[in-house]
Order: structure tokens, then C-alpha cells, then sequence
């Protein structure tokens, strides 16, 4: 694990974005295309910005994403969707991008992403993290034994309350009770794995999952320390609560 701690998420977004470029682009010249996977969210708003900035070879990226609302338009402002049509896919020549469609037919949908996630392995991993550490729409206690690509799940309160808070919805009640996520295994497949995590909301969940001993699904993030290749991002807030010979001096360390 990579643990860089940044000033602020502008500073976090860019080098985060940059490192995504370089490996994007190492896959590109080892095997001639890449396979990502992009989170959604305020807290990634900093990332796509530099991410479009960068010099990658955008023709030769098929993307993915990580989770959708079920029954919810891809018109409705909280549309993930909607959120990466208009942040990313709309900005970018894609070799492909593959959406998880949440107006059709769950499990139907699921069979489609299977196929389509079983087409190669996936390069890169862009994972956030959620208030309560979920990864994904993978809400704790999580599920770390399933092996499909994704699954569908209950929503906890604790995950709603967050979409409100950050203004996707008016009210809990306006929030979907399901949806259609990618797998906690599926994720742990990517080769590399990029986590953006920034402001003072996110610190307690960045403190309980590098705290947590072993991975434990009361802390679904805490299973990402177990990947070979992960960089955590944060910022000041996010790391407010780590102790200071975990962020080190100069502000970056390696664990």
C-alpha cells in the first residue's frame, strides 16, 4: 500500500489523475488497451478534472463502472450515468464505455455485465471510499466471498444519509433502496487500485480501515490493504485523524 497524503483535494486529484495516466498508458504499450473502472461522487470531482488533462490514449480505453441506482433514470440528477457521461465519457474518444444500466431488468443486467466483465481482466481500479467505508455500493457488513462481477444490495441508511448530505437527493426517502454493484472480488481483481479520499467526512472511515488488523466487513475498505498494488489519496481532512508517524514528515509515506 501507497498512503500519500496531499494538502488539499486539488493537489490530491492531480497526482492521483497523473499516476492513473502512467499506468493507463504502461498498459497501453505492454498490451495495446486498458480496462478501467471509475467511482462516482462529490469526492471524485477533483480527479476527473485533471484526469482530462492528461495525454492518455483514450482510443484504446473501455471503460466500466462501479454501481447504479436500480429504477432510477439516467436523466435523475444522482444517475452515475449521468454523472460520468457528463464529467468524463462525453469529453473522451472511449473505446468502449459499458454502464451499469439500472432501468432494466436486474438480473438480466447482471448477466450482461458478467459477460462483459469476463471479456479480459481489469487494468485499474479508480475506488473510493464511502462515509461508512463502504467500497462501491458494497455497504458494511459486506459481502467478500461472492465471485461474480456484480450483485444486487440493499441499501443501509447509513449510505442514503450520505447521498443526501452531499445533495444527489432532497430526502432519504427519495433514495433508491437497491442497487446494482460491483463486487467486493470483482474490485480486488483489478490490477492496480487508485483510491481518492478526500475532506474532514471521510476521515473516520480512512481511520477504521487503516486501523482495522485484518479485513473485516464491518469495514469493507479495509479489505484494499490486502491488494498488491494500491495508492491511497488523501487530503488534510481526510487524514486528520491518522497518528503522525503514519503520514510522516514530508506529507508522504509508503506503508
Amino acid at each position: 500500500m501507497r498512503l500519500l497524503v496531499h494538502e488539499d483535494p486539488e493537489s490530491l486529484g492531480k497526482r492521483a489523475a497523473e499516476e492513473a495516466a502512467d499506468w493507463i498508458g504502461q498498459c497501453v504499450r505492454e498490451k495495446g488497451s486498458a480496462r478501467i473502472v471509475l467511482s462516482t461522487g462529490a469526492s471524485q470531482f477533483e480527479f476527473f478534472k485533471h484526469f482530462l488533462e492528461q495525454k492518455v490514449d483514450w482510443p484504446s480505453v473501455e471503460m466500466f463502472h462501479l454501481d447504479e441506482y436500480i429504477g432510477l433514470p439516467a436523466s435523475h440528477p444522482a444517475s452515475f450515468r449521468k454523472y460520468l457521461r457528463e464529467r468524463f465519457v462525453s469529453k473522451v474518444a472511449l473505446k468502449a464505455a459499458y454502464y451499469v444500466d439500472g432501468e432494466e431488468e436486474p438480473f438480466l443486467e447482471l448477466e450482461r455485465l458478467e459477460r462483459l466483465a469476463e471479456a479480459a481482466p481489469f487494468d485499474l481500479g479508480l475506488i473510493g471510499i464511502g462515509e461508512n467505508a463502504h467500497i462501491a455500493f458494497n455497504d458494511p457488513p459486506a459481502d467478500f466471498a461472492a465471485d461474480a462481477a456484480y450483485k444486487v444490495v440493499a441499501l443501509t441508511n447509513e449510505c442514503k444519509e450520505q447521498q443526501v448530505r452531499e445533495g444527489w437527493f432532497a430526502g432519504l426517502g427519495d433514495v433508491p433502496e437497491s442497487a446494482i454493484t460491483m463486487t467486493v472480488q470483482r474490485i480486488l481483481s483489478c490490477r492496480k487500485i487508485i483510491s481518492c479520499v478526500p475532506h474532514p467526512v471521510k476521515a473516520d472511515a480512512v481511520g477504521r480501515t487503516l486501523a482495522a488488523d485484518a479485513p473485516t466487513p464491518d469495514v469493507p475498505a479495509s479489505i484494499l490493504k490486502l491488494h498488491p498494488d494500491w495508492s491511497l489519496h488523501l487530503d488534510s481532512g481526510s487524514a486528520a485523524g491518522l497518528p503522525a508517524e503514519d503520514v510522516g514528515r514530508s506529507g508522504r509515506t509508503s506503508l
